[in-house]
């Protein structure tokens, strides 16, 4: 086999989560009451183009969550298939060669020479400071001060073209499944469309995606032949990073709700509805752990876990499985220290709705607690689960930059926006300033919070009863 899938503990997670999602959306098309929320939240033109942009992030989340390991060339005349020790995704191998052009230190976005001076030998035995060409960026024009900027406009306008057509085709055929649908023709649906009369505002869906896509095929094309957000100090590709770091940003926001709702939901609802020493108990429970500084606590966990991987070196083959389990126990760590504010919501409203009508009605009844909890007192509460895990999805992307920022989040040999804001804080201490990775990070962070939190405004009107 030329390749062999791998699979990492974040990865088996990550397809548990896409199970779960899965196997609830099965389960909420075939019932009214859990189908009517989500169309209110896809008739919302917010809430259609937040969800593009969200999907955007998954997709490239996704990718880089495929691991493999390539088969190696064979050295000899063995039959034997070698497999190299590093791990790869399939977004390593889409972007293979923005993450093998790697210059000699920083560059900045677009540039054709380094940042800095060094000495350069000329041909007539004399040395100069100057700007050094770089190996990769620029280096198909031979007169960069003039041929630079006609040269981007050009690949703008051949990225900006393939993107439209590659638009318009989509667009072509989700009018043709609509027609499809309602028996139709597709010249039928695109003046329905363009009229507004359709339930979902496709307008705005498919101009969302438009925009994303003209994005991403400008920038694929630009990043063919320059360093479009530069390069760091080793020379890296700073939009290489900043792709690769929507996973780790994706995976914290939600692996760490995975770990934090059992708990909060099932603590939190027994608090409320049974009371006495139960409640209690789980109060004491929430508020001693609130009681321990968070930071404190995840900089322990993840001191040990160090020491742990330091004395067990062989028990990992690559620094791939070293990263990825310190990001599992930061997920595990952030959960364990997370689920105490959504515990205290539910308690609260459980201890409302145990005492409204039909929930005594059915405790008169004879009906068992756990029946009423699962049928009267959950489903009544759903709306604050979903509405709080969409707002701690945010905050958590948040935490992670804070984490990695003073060196307790994520490994450094991972990718992530906390370690790339953590490495600018010398950056910008330099002159002159060396501003692109953090603008970066900066730049896809905002939007992927922004995106959350406009989302979570929808599903919140959506799902609250009041």
């Amino acid at each position: 086999m030329p390749l062999i899938p791998v699979v990492l503990w974040t990865d088996a997670l990550v397809f548990l989560l896409l199970a779960l999602v899965l196997g609830f959306g099965l389960y909420a098309a075939r019932h009214e009451h859990l189908r009517a929320p989500w169309r209110r939240v896809v008739r919302s033109r917010v809430g259609v183009a937040t969800l593009v942009v969200l999907m955007a992030y998954a997709v490239v989340g996704l990718l880089d969550t495929l691991h493999l390991r390539l088969a190696q060339a064979q050295q000899d005349e063995s039959r034997e298939v070698r497999y190299s020790p590093e791990v790869l995704s399939l977004l390593d191998l889409a972007l293979s060669g923005l993450r093998a052009r790697q210059e000699k230190t920083y560059s900045a976005p677009f540039a054709t020479h380094l940042y800095v001076k060094e000495a350069i030998d000329q041909p007539d035995g004399r040395v100069v400071r100057d700007y050094p060409r770089l190996t990769h960026g620029g280096a198909h024009l031979t007169d960069p001060a003039s041929q630079r900027g006609l040269d981007i406009a050009w690949r703008s306008a051949l990225g900006l073209t393939k993107g439209l057509i590659f638009w318009a085709l989509i667009s072509l055929g989700i009018l043709w499944l609509i027609a499809r649908r309602r028996g139709v023709s597709v010249t039928d649906v695109r003046r329905l469309i363009l009229a507004g009369r359709t339930e979902v505002p496709w307008v705005t869906a498919l101009g969302m995606l438009g925009v994303m896509l003209a994005l991403a095929f400008v920038a694929g094309e630009l990043a063919t032949k320059y360093h479009i957000l530069g390069t760091d100090k080793v020379g890296e590709d700073v939009f290489f990073q900043t792709l690769k770091s929507i996973r780790t940003g994706l995976l914290i926001g939600t692996l760490t709700t995975m770990v934090m709702l059992p708990a909060a939901i099932l603590l939190g609802i027994a608090a409320g509805y049974f009371r006495g020493w139960v409640d209690d108990v789980i109060q004491y429970l929430y508020t001693t752990l609130n009681s321990i500084p968070g930071v404190l606590l995840i900089a322990a966990v993840i001191l040990m876990l160090q020491v742990y991987m330091s004395n067990h070196a062989e028990s990992f083959e690559s620094l791939v499985e070293r990263a990825d389990l310190r990001l599992l126990f930061l997920c595990l760590i952030l959960g364990v220290t997370s689920w105490t504010g959504l515990c205290r919501l539910l308690r609260g409203e459980a201890l409302k709705l145990r005492e409204i009508d039909y929930v005594q009605a059915s405790q008169s009844l004879g009906v068992g607690h756990f029946t009423v909890i699962a049928r009267h007192i959950l489903p009544n509460v759903m709306h604050i689960v979903l509405i709080t895990l969409v707002l701690d999805f945010s905050g958590l992307v948040l935490a992670e930059a804070v984490l990695s920022y003073v060196n307790i989040g994520v490994d450094p040999t991972m990718s992530s926006w906390g370690n790339m804001i953590n490495s600018a804080r010398l950056e910008l201490a330099r002159d002159p300033v060396v501003w692109w990775s953090l603008a970066a990070a900066f730049l896809f962070m905002f939007s992927l919070v922004l995106a959350a939190n406009l989302f979570a405004d929808v599903v919140r009107d959506a799902f609250d009863p009041r």
